[in-house]
């Protein structure tokens, strides 16, 4: 049996000028200015620097309006909106911004210069003797090295690679053999397994002093004791002594566990931090001020403009001229309304901003941050009246310099928690607090999370050993048994 039945849905789309105004105040200041030198290249009607005199400019542009209109009159129910969102009939200055959603991250990021990693470790095989087959290998083993320096697969996994990627068709033996070859490649360390080989890949290049031999002794036979800490049982497995046991430690603590990270040529991709905002304290009082590269000079030509006065005077009107108009007119709204977008963005930062500022005042006054106050995204967007979406675009890509350093504006926010005189606190406060006791702690006899909830509790602060090891998981701090020291 067919049923028929009508069903309303009320949803709400977001215009392009919308998403691209969206995706400017996401972007942080590095990336806005590669914005605008894109928009300033790909879009003729706009240009760099200030403009004497807009008035004129203003004028032309509705009288040559009107005199289009009075001419070819477009009746807008007859336009195909599809038809405009084509990649044929809209300039490629729009598609490249408003075919991305308002949730894309658009990242510029320089890329350090110089030869590759992998390039550096080919380079250096060129001085050793090897077999073609053996070349093979070696150069597979060496495209397999992740960043950080390691071969994390199977000798099995590789030998199958081989055979099915390069038509290599080897032993493991074949392969341990290779391997080993670029064990003596540098950075030293680099193609280990997994970190047990690496140290000790490390420890056997060294110098052979007794602290060296006894560390390697320790990494070949006795990794998982070293790694648990286990430090009396390490003394009595070797039958050493407690000093002799430091100075092996400390030889194995000097040690790279990432060899492929100390390559500055390894082609990472690094983040040059510019701060988007500047905090001062000018006589008592906070003062906040915007990146000056965020406030672009920018304006209309007046190039395109002399063109639509052309079109203006001209006493015949042919068909030619007037889709030239057309096109003016298309680049000139554009860069009017980027114009436009680029002052909203301005203000919206400034705006945001500020309430933060003023909301953690006591922070930024002292620096201390158990002065900060709980705060999350939807208590600024509520003091600024604006979406939650809009704060969280600021808040999660721009930095501000403070007399304290240089800060991600996301690191402010926190939830809250109720201390024992119910009064509300940050959970970036009692994290701090956390912190304090452990460095102060005896690393000898480090605290457990029970102790730290207990010492918590008598500063006011009741919360569970659950909760203690949840927070010093998230502050990447070791467990007690891991942070003891000799």
């Amino acid at each position: 049996m067919l049923k028929q039945h009508l069903q309303f849905k009320l949803s709400q789309k977001l215009s392009p000028q919308q998403i691209q105004l969206m995706k400017l105040i996401q972007l942080p200041t590095q990336a806005f200015e590669q914005r605008i030198k894109q928009e300033l290249e790909e879009n003729p009607a706009l240009e760099g620097g200030k403009e004497e005199d807009d008035s004129d400019f203003d004028s032309d542009l509705d009288n040559t309006s009107d005199d289009f209109e009075d001419n070819e009159t477009i009746n807008t129910e007859d336009i195909n909106v599809d038809e405009y969102l084509s990649d044929d009939e809209i300039p490629d200055y729009r598609t490249q911004v408003n075919n991305y959603s308002s949730d894309d991250e658009e990242k510029t990021m320089p890329y350090a210069a110089g030869t590759s990693f992998r390039q550096h470790l080919i380079s250096q095989l060129n001085t050793y003797r090897l077999s073609d087959e053996e070349r093979d290998i070696a150069e597979f083993l060496v495209g397999s090295v992740d960043e950080s320096g390691y071969i994390r697969r199977s000798v099995s996994d590789i030998m199958d690679d081989l055979a099915f990627t390069q038509s290599v068709y080897t032993t493991e033996d074949k392969i341990e053999r290779v391997l080993k070859i670029v064990h003596q490649l540098d950075p030293a360390g680099v193609g280990a397994r997994n970190l047990q080989e690496c140290l000790s890949i490390q420890l056997h290049r060294k110098e052979k002093t007794a602290d060296t031999e006894l560390a390697i002794n320790i990494i070949d036979n006795a990794f998982d004791q070293f790694t648990k800490k286990h430090y009396k049982k390490l003394i009595q497995k070797f039958d050493i002594t407690e000093i002799q046991l430091k100075d092996a430690v400390s030889e194995i603590e000097h040690l790279n566990p990432k060899p492929g990270g100390s390559y500055a040529g390894n082609n990472r991709i690094t983040e040059h931090v510019v701060p988007d905002f500047a905090i001062k304290i000018v006589d008592g009082e906070l003062e906040l001020t915007l990146n000056g590269r965020n406030a672009p000079e920018i304006h209309v030509s007046r190039e395109y403009n002399n063109m639509l006065k052309g079109y203006k005077d001209a006493k015949d009107k042919s068909k030619s001229q007037k889709d030239a108009v057309i096109f003016i007119k298309q680049k000139l709204d554009a860069a009017k309304w980027f114009i436009e977008a680029i002052k909203q963005r301005q203000q919206t930062l400034f705006v945001t901003m500020s309430a933060i500022m003023h909301y953690q005042k006591e922070y930024f006054l002292t620096g201390d941050e158990r002065n900060l106050k709980p705060m999350i995204l939807k208590d600024i967007a509520d003091e600024i009246s604006m979406d939650v979406s809009t704060v969280s675009r600021v808040a999660n890509s721009k930095y501000v310099d403070t007399p304290y350093g240089t800060k991600l504006i996301k690191e402010f926010f926190s939830e809250s928690m109720k201390n024992d005189q119910g009064e509300d606190v940050s959970t970036r406060e009692i994290k701090k607090i956390l912190e304090t006791v452990i460095e102060d702690e005896s690393k000898k006899k480090p605290l457990t999370d029970e102790t730290l909830a207990s010492i918590l509790k008598d500063k006011g602060y009741p919360i569970a050993r659950r909760t203690v090891a949840k927070y010093r998981e998230q502050l990447d701090i070791p467990v007690a048994r891991l942070r003891k020291k000799l």
